[in-house]
This record gives structure tokens, C-alpha cells and sequence, in this order.
């Protein structure tokens, strides 16, 4: 089986893959200190506790925070007896090389979510992935991932403006009942939900516009659901992109081979 391991900035997605559908995924907050043997303690005990014994054969691996492939490579070597293929690294291949400038290394995250959106939708594709930032990823027409937008993540501008602000008490996101907010807490979240609103419908317009062609909108994230229920900003909410991405990239390594590694 597959294992693949989706780590950002503030959570790591473990999901197993057996070949026909993931049948179980978890979430742990990353954290640099982490051992390969907490890692497996927790893992382990899912998978136990949910019925799930995996024989785990291969791994493939995103993250976005270099300090944590260390502990997750010794992970690899030491329980599932296995060499990790990490997306960015130079022995990975990708279906189509990104289009970017030259000595630039898009996000690891970035390129799965182009590759995970051109095996399911084709090319002319805008992503936008709510995470610890909000990214907007362009995928031309022949699947290459060609640049896009990076804006502040909404939790992440809910606590700078807790934090800067002393009057300000932090509060979730959520949809308001109106925009005009009659107390501090509605106002501050019609302020970033409507916000963010605005943000989304801007950029992808301009991306659009930039572009000079009709593109695909793709919402994924943990907060996508939340703001396509307010408007029709996306053409499809998948928030399982990420991950199909990193399979589609193992499957594509082990169809044609890995380079040596320099």
C-alpha cells in the first residue's frame, strides 16, 4: 500500500492508499520535534484503532517545512522499510516540468495540487488552496504548473489582527448573517469573510483575464466548503486534491523510473 503525507505548515495529512481509494486519512499538527518514533506510536495506533493494518510498501511525501522530512525519511526507513520519493527533490520526476523562472522552486504542495488538478480536469486550471496562506496555482493547457498568487491565510489574518489590535478579541470564521455587523465579533468576521470573498472573485478574474482563455476554478482547503456555500467562486471543491496529486506522482516515478540522485 501507499502511504502519502501531505505536510504544511500547520498540519500533516497521513493518507493510505490501496490501490483502488484511500480508505483512511489522519491529521496531526506539525511540529519540527517530532521523532520517526512518535510518528509511528500515533500512526500505528490509528490504524489499529480503526481496523486499518496497512502493509505500507511505498511513501511519498509534500511538505512545505524542510525540518520535518528528516524525521519523516528516518520514518520510512526504519518501520515501512522503504526510501520516500519527497516531490521537489531532484530525483522525483514530474508528468510536466513547472514554467517558472529560472532557480525557482515552486512548493512542493503547489506542483501536487497541479498535477492532482490536470489528471482529473485537463489544463486552464486556477487553484485555490486555503491553508496556512491562501494560494492561487495556474496549470496551463498541457498540465505544467506555470506561477500564481500567495495572500495571507484567513486564520492567519484572524490572529494578526488579535494580536496588533488589543481591543480585538480573536474569533472563528464563519459566514455572517449580514455584512453590516451591529457587535465587534460580527464585524470582524463580515470583514473576513466577505473579504476573502472579494479576494478570491478579484484575483481569479484577473488571473483570468491575464491568462486570456476560460479556466476551471478549483477550491480546496479545509475553509473551501465554508466560502462556496456564500457564493460561486469555484467550479469544484476537492479536498482531497493534494493527496490524489502525490499519487498520481508516485504512480507516474514508478512508470518511468526515478533519476539518480545527485
Amino acid at each position: 500500500m501507499l502511504l502519502t503525507i501531505d505536510c504544511g505548515n500547520t498540519n500533516t495529512v497521513f493518507s493510505v492508499w490501496d490501490g483502488t481509494q484511500f480508505i483512511a486519512t489522519w491529521r496531526t499538527s506539525t511540529d519540527v520535534t517530532r521523532t520517526a518514533d512518535q510518528y509511528f506510536v500515533w500512526l500505528n495506533s490509528l490504524m489499529n484503532l480503526t481496523g486499518i493494518y496497512a502493509d505500507i510498501t511505498d511513501v511519498v511525501i509534500s511538505s512545505t517545512v524542510p525540518r520535518v522530512v528528516f524525521n519523516l525519511r528516518v520514518l520510512c526507513d526504519r518501520y515501512f522499510n522503504c526510501r520516500p520519493l519527497v516531490v521537489g527533490k531532484p530525483e522525483c520526476l514530474l508528468p510536466v516540468a513547472p514554467r517558472v523562472d529560472a532557480g525557482v522552486r515552486p512548493g512542493p504542495d503547489r506542483l501536487a495540487n497541479a498535477v492532482g488538478a490536470f489528471d482529473r480536469h485537463g489544463g486552464n486550471v486556477i487553484i485555490v488552496d486555503f491553508g496556512t496562506a491562501t494560494n492561487f496555482d495556474v496549470v496551463a493547457e498541457d498540465g505544467a504548473y506555470i506561477g500564481g498568487v500567495i495572500a495571507p491565510g484567513v486564520n492567519l489574518s484572524l490572529q494578526a489582527l488579535h494580536q496588533g489590535a488589543a481591543a480585538l478579541p480573536h474569533v472563528d470564521i464563519t459566514q455572517p448573517e449580514k455584512v453590516i455587523g451591529t457587535n465587534t465579533v460580527a464585524c470582524i468576521q463580515s470583514g473576513v469573510f466577505w473579504g476573502y470573498i472579494g479576494l478570491v472573485e478579484g484575483i481569479t478574474a484577473r488571473i483570468r483575464a491575464e491568462y486570456g482563455r476560460a479556466m476551471t476554478v478549483i477550491g480546496s482547503g479545509g475553509l473551501a466548503p465554508l466560502f462556496a456555500q456564500a457564493e460561486n467562486l469555484f467550479d469544484r471543491v476537492e479536498d482531497d486534491l493534494t493527496l490524489h496529486g502525490l499519487r498520481v506522482i508516485h504512480d507516474y516515478n514508478k512508470t518511468h523510473g526515478t533519476k539518480e540522485q545527485a
